[in-house]
């Protein structure tokens, strides 16, 4: 819930924004909707971040409160934001293929352990750094799922599907009661 530019201008809400933030990553400060007025709300927001920060407590986001405010929020951010997203390097029309050794295949070896657990027909591979046979297999299934080419290689479409499929792979099942 980072600030969006429109807030540029609109201290009151930017201030509310930062403040709903810290609450999302801490149960004990009081959220606020940003609604752009400064109202009892965000009085009693700005009263409990600065009670639990050693701030004097007036309710009032005064310029030590906001810079406060500031520095509690960056992290909150991170806490809760969406986690940063993570992209391998391939070149434009770059395919890795058998017998190579690319840092890359370290993530993507890993990557399809944890989508053969959800998909059987997946052969879960070594973690090498290497596009060996099993690794070549594994990948082949993969897009025989994804409706790929069956290279067995590794190139930017097949990347892509992966980096698709692998967060709903990780996604953890109730367990069932024996």
């Amino acid at each position: 819930m980072k600030p969006d530019e429109s807030f540029v201008g609109q201290p009151v809400r930017s201030l509310q924004t930062m403040l709903r933030v810290i609450a999302e990553s801490d149960d004990l400060q009081t959220s606020v909707i940003p609604d752009g007025i400064y109202g009892p709300q965000t009085v009693t927001a700005v009263s409990t971040f600065q009670r639990r920060n050693g701030l004097p407590v007036t309710g009032v986001a005064d310029q030590q409160t906001w810079e406060q405010i500031v520095r509690a929020y960056e992290p909150a951010l991170i806490a809760v934001g969406p986690v940063q997203p993570l992209e391998i390097i391939l070149e434009p029309n770059q395919v890795i293929r058998q017998g190579e050794n690319n840092p890359n295949l370290y993530l993507v070896q890993a990557m399809l352990i944890v989508l053969a657990q959800s998909y059987n027909s997946i052969t879960a591979p070594a973690v090498t750094g290497v596009l060996d046979i099993p690794t070549a297999n594994a990948l082949s299934e993969f897009q025989l799922l994804t409706l790929l080419p069956a290279t067995g290689e590794l190139d930017r479409e097949t990347w892509k599907n992966l980096a698709i499929h692998y967060p709903m792979a990780t996604i953890q099942k109730p367990q069932e009661n024996i």
